[in-house]
């Protein structure tokens, strides 16, 4: 557990932050990061700025959903151009053409919760961005779905913090790990069975 000297330090960085013109771009720019790039999660931001800003905790939300579907965007964006580009090289990679097309009419059946799940346990996005964009899903059903997905995990936070006030920030440090953890057991259970033959 952070001693009370870096919980104040921490507290008081985001207090200037906060006081930025600029914190709400940074916050966007942080969440396009986090979604296209970086594993670590926005939520390791969000969660203290929001208890140091409580007043600020929807919009703070919005701005990171808004970061998310962008990066989203160029995601999806990417695996399409991906496919385009070097298909004869990846189609290969799904085990072939009879594969691929499987692969693909997996994801027309069940793509919009794979997108779902994806979007709110706590693994890397870009798994879904890039089978979404690769595969040819529809575009609005997967921004729907990671609309949806992020929703949740945003706003659930500000809800959280709405709540729970201190108490949040003890109890996702109490249940981040473990929640993580399942949340990929039963991601990777699922995508062995609807994927492996």
């Amino acid at each position: 557990m952070p001693s009370p000297t870096r919980l104040a330090s921490a507290t008081a960085w985001l207090e200037r932050l906060s006081h930025s013109r600029h914190a709400l771009s940074l916050l966007f720019f942080a969440s396009v990061l986090e979604t296209l790039l970086v594993p670590i999660p926005i939520e390791t931001i969000l969660i203290p700025w929001m208890l140091a800003q409580p007043r600020r905790k929807w919009r703070l939300a919005s701005v990171a959903l808004a970061g998310n579907l962008a990066a989203a965007c160029i995601g999806y964006a990417l695996g399409a151009w991906a496919l385009n580009t070097w298909g004869t090289t990846l189609i290969p990679l799904f085990g072939g053409q009879d594969a691929y097309n499987a692969f693909q009419t997996r994801m027309a059946n069940d793509g919009f919760l794979a997108v779902l799940a994806v979007g709110i346990i706590p693994i890397p996005f870009q798994i879904a961005m890039l089978a979404a964009g690769s595969s040819g899903y529809p575009f609005p059903f997967f921004l729907l779905a990671a609309l949806l997905a992020r929703g949740v995990r945003y706003f659930g936070l500000a809800l959280l913090v709405h709540l729970a006030g201190d108490a949040a920030l003890s109890l996702w440090r109490r249940h981040a790990r473990p929640i993580g953890v399942l949340g990929i057991v039963l991601f990777s259970s699922w995508l062995w069975l609807q994927f492996m033959p």
